[in-house]
């Protein structure tokens, strides 16, 4: 027992870290944008509503390592915007935990954005009339009534895209790399010690992946409040 926490203690935790940080900063990005793509989409136009679902969804059922190519185009020092926001500004996507964040906002954001979206087409649209009646403005409306009465599906989004964030592996690579101590996530350990022959600290990482994987489906069931059914007794 006493080698095991002694193990415990000398493991390099930062893998964790990374996963847990990234997972945070990219759901709160996702969050936020989900919520706005969703009301923005859900007022357009039967044609720009197709053309714009289509591109938010893009990244969910692309590749993760062609998203991370497109990024890696899009951000690299060589190419003009990633020229410009390092000379300008002094930010470094490619290589950095900045862009373990893009990468992983990108891939979990259509989670956030589809689950955002029917969870608003399922509210009652007599309550939008009441609050107008009573004087609210569009803001306090979202906010107050919109939100709160989607509030599951928001949460169960929420929770799935953090679990999407925090096992993301394809786009990262390509953007961020696997730099040790600051852009290796668990997915990167698993696969590189994998490479190493080191089963056993793959099946370590493994299993910690399994029971916060175990940790998100419960709180989705908690959140969404679906009971199974039960078979009745003839």
């Amino acid at each position: 027992m006493e080698n095991m926490i002694e193990a415990l203690k000398s493991l390099d935790w930062s893998p964790l870290y990374i996963s847990l940080k990234t997972g945070i900063v990219a759901t709160i990005f996702s969050f936020f944008l989900g919520l706005y793509a969703a009301c923005r989409v859900m007022k357009a136009s039967p044609r720009k509503k197709a053309v714009l679902d289509g591109i938010l969804t893009l990244p969910m059922v692309l590749p993760p390592t062609v998203a991370g190519f497109f990024l890696l185009l899009f951000f690299s020092r060589r190419r003009l915007l990633g020229m410009f926001l390092y000379e300008y500004f002094g930010i470094k996507v490619v290589q950095s935990w900045l862009g373990c964040v893009l990468a992983a906002t990108v891939i979990s954001f259509p989670l956030m954005y589809r689950n955002a979206r029917a969870a608003f087409e399922q509210i009652d649209v007599n309550l939008i009339y009441v609050g107008r009646t009573l004087g609210m403005s569009d803001r306090k409306i979202f906010w107050r009534i919109v939100v709160p009465s989607a509030g599951p599906g928001i949460a169960s989004g929420t929770i799935l895209t953090f679990a999407r964030a925090l096992g993301e592996y394809g786009a990262t690579v390509m953007l961020a790399g696997n730099i040790p101590g600051k852009t290796g996530t668990i997915s990167q350990k698993i696969a590189m010690v994998v490479q190493d022959g080191d089963y056993e600290s793959a099946g370590f990482w493994v299993l910690v992946v399994l029971m916060i994987a175990f940790g998100i489906i419960y709180l989705v069931n908690m959140v969404t409040g679906k009971k199974g059914w039960t078979m009745k007794r003839w």
